[in-house]
């Protein structure tokens, strides 16, 4: 049972973390009449503590030690203490236990749960999983940041959306633990937040409904709304009771009825349904367990619709306090227009979130923006108001994005619009606008109602439930004019890849990424308010509606039933949440050689091993070290440098290092890149046919021989 003990030391941080924040949370949520938005507290604790990292490590105040960590958490303790005893006279904590006690077991149910299913199949390999551990560990080799790319040597920093990766980091050192333990651990606890949160926000929306409704139903419906976005799928496992087809090849489902067929079910398809495109969704994330940006940020986003829905319906209006008064060139003055004007306090955590969000995973930082914007329009109308709270959102979000931004080149080169050239019989450019020859994708609609079916039939019977008679006493103005919102936003965004795309390297998947992070967003969004949509039906009564409900519920719930065991196998095997263990059985020398560098190597001096193809075990020593190699996946570093030659120019050089007989060569070559350290393994005699491993006892010495005689780690001056 070591792995449970492992977790619950995990969990305890986590908890405290989340117990220092309390008195913020309550601060913002104070009128969530549920749980005071309890689950919320971790959330703003991993990101508070994470940024004020990383902004003192960017401007090089502040080393990214453990020890200064905890620095950080003591002044943010001391921030939410003071708040605490300004605040004494809120509601207290007593009213709220029981609540408070259930949401912990939840959480902690939930970080278990995943953590004894990532356990069945712990492994760091396949997929993106190299690249996200990379980063991982090339910001705990950090001493100040940016973080340095471990695929692309010479002090380039990463040129991705790596803040999720600094939470996961930031946790780690925190915790003090094995990093290919804590990788899976951090899966978990995204897990247990996802749920959590959306818990709070569904029962907080239905107790505001509802106020005299039960605990035990409102529970109820918090659990089917975090079940809907965390665990849920989409219609497609209506192709459980088909013959099957092939991958690439969707029939239509009708074609090929047949009886309950589970065995030629393959839980991806449900995310690569429409052909060329991606529409993947939470539970398929946590299923392949890659660590990518989308991932990272559901906590996150589900947070910011949190705010978005208090700031909307209004729980801050009558909330203005007196203002001291102070000149206007004092910046006190500054400080106490934003605590006696609690909205635009409220928009000034809305415009640290979309930096937040940008920093995470960029696509979600114009898509939030967006809805902001969209709520400030609806809340404020075209007033004066509403260009006042939107300058000063834009212009926050923009200066909370500066030391991230600085350092990041994006790489999206245009907007490309779909059929263009095909419709306006132009190619070329205008503007930022792409028309792109035999770049036209049609999605056909019965393809896209298998994917959003079941949100799209609640969003048209929850349109019609509230004009009922029952309805109208329960379902709230202002709550019913949120969901609507988030219903037609996310449709929105299911939309926009029909007709534009965000152009990258991809020819033929080319509104592939654009199609994944606007529709993963669209779940979310769509996925809480559904559960809103269960609540209504139920009490306006409509039998009809609820067996529709139920009967589409019960096609999208019982994919993870599918997509675990098929990924995981069996679920009784001995846990291990060693996400490097599978190199004892594959490459041992490896995971020698690894240890080693881990052990006795600090910083991050360039070492060399073979470069290789994406989604290989290539760069499987810089991923588990965050040590820079000479060039990585070639791929993934032409999508974010912008250029094949990046990499492609530089396997020449690598190949003469192993494989040339002058060493004056290799000596140029090394000092060039400046190489300390070589790897001569499996991988590398696979690569190099040629190798002439003798060559580098000649300019340095060996320091390591591995136990199987099969690997080699060789420093060089």
């Amino acid at each position: 049972m070591d792995w449970l003990i492992t977790s619950l030391s995990w969990y305890f941080f986590i908890f405290s973390l989340g117990l220092i924040f309390f008195p913020l949370t309550t601060k913002i949520f104070k009128n969530f009449p549920f749980d005071q938005g309890y689950p919320f507290a971790k959330v703003f604790a991993i990101i508070f503590v994470s940024y004020i990292t990383y902004v003192l490590g960017t401007v090089k105040i502040l080393p990214f030690t453990r020890e200064n960590l905890f620095l950080i958490i003591g002044f943010l303790l001391l921030v939410n203490v003071l708040l605490y005893l300004k605040n004494k006279k809120s509601k207290p904590i007593r009213t709220f236990l029981y609540v408070f006690i259930l949401e912990e077991i939840l959480f902690l149910a939930s970080f278990l749960f995943w953590t004894y299913i990532r356990g069945q199949e712990p492994s760091i390999r396949s997929l993106e999983k190299f690249m996200d551990f990379g980063f991982i560990n090339s910001i705990l080799r950090a001493e100040f940041f940016p973080p340095l790319d471990m695929w692309y040597s010479g002090n380039y920093p990463i040129n991705y959306y790596y803040f999720g990766h600094l939470t996961a980091a930031t946790l780690i050192k925190l915790v003090n633990i094995n990093p290919a333990i804590g990788y899976n651990l951090i899966l978990s606890t995204i897990f247990a937040l996802g749920v959590t949160e959306v818990f709070s926000i569904v029962t907080n929306i239905i107790k505001i409904s509802s106020p005299k409704i039960s605990s035990v139903k409102n529970v109820f419906y918090g659990v089917i709304g975090a079940f809907i976005v965390n665990l849920g799928g989409n219609l497609h496992t209506i192709y459980l009771f088909t013959k099957g087809y092939p991958n690439e090849n969707p029939i239509p489902f009708w074609k090929i009825f047949s009886g309950f067929n589970p065995q030629n079910y393959w839980y991806p398809n449900a995310t690569r349904f429409i052909p060329y495109t991606i529409h993947e969704f939470p539970s398929y994330s946590y299923v392949v367990a890659d660590l990518h940006g989308h991932v990272f940020d559901i906590p996150f986003v589900i947070l910011t619709i949190s705010i978005l829905f208090i700031f909307f319906i209004d729980f801050f209006s009558g909330n203005r306090q007196k203002m001291k008064r102070y000149s206007k060139f004092d910046i006190r003055y500054s400080l106490n227009f934003l605590i006696s004007n609690i909205q635009y306090l409220i928009s000034l955590l809305l415009s640290f979130l979309t930096a937040i969000h940008y920093m995470t995973n960029a696509f979600d930082g114009p898509i939030y923006a967006l809805l902001i914007l969209t709520i400030f329009l609806l809340k404020f109308g075209f007033s004066k108001k509403f260009f006042q709270f939107s300058a000063f959102y834009l212009l926050f979000a923009i200066l909370f994005t500066l030391p991230f931004s600085f350092h990041f080149k994006p790489f999206v080169s245009g907007i490309g619009v779909n059929c263009g050239s095909e419709i306006f019989k132009f190619s070329g450019k205008i503007g930022p606008f792409l028309f792109e020859k035999n770049n036209c994708q049609i999605s056909p609609f019965w393809m896209l109602f298998i994917l959003w079916g079941f949100f799209w039939v609640n969003f048209i019977m929850f349109i019609i439930t509230k004009k009922t008679k029952n309805s109208k006493a329960i379902i709230k103005p202002k709550i019913s004019s949120f969901t609507l919102v988030l219903f037609s936003f996310a449709n929105f965004l299911i939309l926009i890849p029909e007709f534009f795309y965000a152009k990258d390297i991809y020819p033929v998947h080319f509104r592939a990424n654009t199609m994944f992070k606007l529709g993963y967003q669209a779940f979310i969004m769509m996925g809480i308010a559904s559960a809103y949509v269960f609540f209504s039906l139920k009490h306006a009564k409509i039998k009809l509606f609820i067996i529709i409900y139920s009967l589409l519920f019960i096609l999208v719930s019982i994919y993870p039933f599918y997509s675990i065991p098929s990924y995981y196998g069996s679920l009784n095997k001995p846990v291990n949440l060693d996400g490097s263990s599978w190199l004892i059985d594959n490459y041992p020398e490896d995971k020698e050689i690894i240890d080693w560098l881990n052990k006795n190597v600090k910083g991050q001096p360039v070492i060399l091993e073979a470069q290789g193809d994406s989604y290989t075990d290539y760069e499987r020593i810089s991923t588990m070290t965050g040590l820079p190699t000479v060039a990585g996946w070639w791929v993934h570093e032409w999508l974010w440098r912008g250029s094949a030659d990046v990499v492609g120019k530089r396997i020449p050089d690598i190949t003469a290092i192993y494989e040339s007989k002058d060493i004056n060569q290799t000596k140029q070559l090394i000092k060039k890149y400046q190489i300390k350290y070589i790897v001569v393994s499996r991988l590398e005699k696979q690569k190099y046919p040629n190798i002439y491993e003798e060559k580098f006892l000649k300019i340095g010495k060996i320091v390591l021989r591995t136990n199987n005689g099969f690997g080699a780690l060789y420093k060089v001056d």
